[in-house]
């Protein structure tokens, strides 16, 4: 089942990313030759009108083949062809998507829960150590060690990541903002306890809105930390997961479901866990894809920068070369994560 729900949900991103070029291709007149999802073999496939549309073997990857893509064509529908700005938008189309669909996930998981967390103090623990070192109820955590706080997510992601366990806030409090300098939590068995509650927040058509902008703000800030803290050390190739390690997880929250004496699985809670890792991984794939690395659409994007500031291209040649060598990099990383994650289960 893991492996279904996983090639399902990876099925839908690639599916909804290439279409982002697709229509983007479209609309700005680009000759798109095919269109494809999977890569290897093609098991299916129908011509229709210029475009072959092709389901292939192995569902790792996707693409959107077009004119004079990778080196030069003669056609004037050609994407080499076009202006800067409409290659631009093409390239970029599809990290937009893959937002997009992060945003509507969110909105739908978010509509249908009971609640909002919020990041406003409902009541504490008798004898709270946050209480005792400056939280008031009522106060609404703004930043904590300088890092602004748009969710419950952030406010984890700064309390269990954070070195000394003493936390600089500013908080909302009567309107005002207030530094509290030193904040703590409890602990239990040398783990950082949350001793306070957050108010439940309405479910309205505006604060679902909000809240999936907000989530999503924060999922893609996350990946920007982590990627940040691993170039600083803080974390190893081995702490990423790749495909095999997200259908370990998705085994894991599968089994979490389960009803220890029926073995009959929550569906109603597997199904919102499942959306949420969904919305994660589709804005993951967004963002990864839009970082200036050679054969990503970061890539191709900052060539493009490039030939618009020198109002010349950068010889075909040369820019194949470099998403070449990117394209094998990445392969590269992508065999090294796969190995650590089967040495992981294993």
């Amino acid at each position: 089942m893991s492996i279904i729900i996983a090639i399902l949900i990876f099925g839908i991103i690639i599916i909804i990313h290439e279409l982002g070029h697709f229509i983007a291709a479209k609309a700005n007149g680009v000759k798109v030759n095919e269109f494809a999802i999977g890569m290897g073999p093609a098991i299916f496939k129908k011509q229709k009108g210029e475009t072959l549309y092709a389901l292939r073997l192995f569902p790792i990857g996707g693409f959107c083949a077009m004119e004079g893509e990778d080196d030069g064509s003669s056609d004037s529908r050609a994407f080499c062809n076009k202006p800067v700005w409409r290659r631009i938008i093409i390239v970029c189309a599809g990290v937009f998507m893959n937002l997009v669909l992060g945003v509507v996930i969110l909105m739908v998981n978010t509509a249908t829960s009971d609640a909002i967390t919020t990041t406003t103090v409902s009541k504490f623990e008798e004898n709270a150590v946050s209480h005792e070192t400056g939280l008031e109820v009522g106060d609404q955590i703004y930043r904590i060690n300088g890092m602004r706080i748009y969710t419950s997510m952030d406010m984890s992601y700064q309390f269990t990541n954070d070195e000394d366990g003493v936390y600089d806030m500013v908080v909302i409090r009567d309107g005002e903002k207030v530094e509290l300098d030193g904040v703590q939590l409890s602990m239990k068995d040398d783990v950082i306890h949350y001793d306070f509650w957050v108010y439940p927040g309405e479910i309205t058509a505006g604060s679902v809105i909000s809240e999936a902008f907000k989530q999503t703000a924060t999922d893609a800030r996350l990946i920007y930390i982590s990627l940040a803290d691993m170039i600083k050390g803080k974390y190893s190739l081995k702490d990423m997961s790749g495909p095999v390690g997200i259908v370990d997880s998705i085994g894991d929250v599968i089994e979490s479901e389960k009803n220890e004496e029926t073995g009959k699985i929550n569906w109603s809670e597997l199904s919102d866990t499942i959306m949420t890792l969904a919305a994660f991984i589709t804005i993951n794939v967004g963002i990864f894809n839009i970082l200036p690395l050679p054969a990503l659409d970061g890539g191709r994007l900052i060539f493009l920068i490039i030939e618009g500031i020198r109002r010349k291209p950068v010889p075909p040649e040369k820019e194949g070369l470099v998403h070449t060598v990117g394209l094998l990099a990445l392969f590269a990383l992508m065999i090294v994560i796969t190995v650590s994650d089967i040495i992981k289960i294993v």
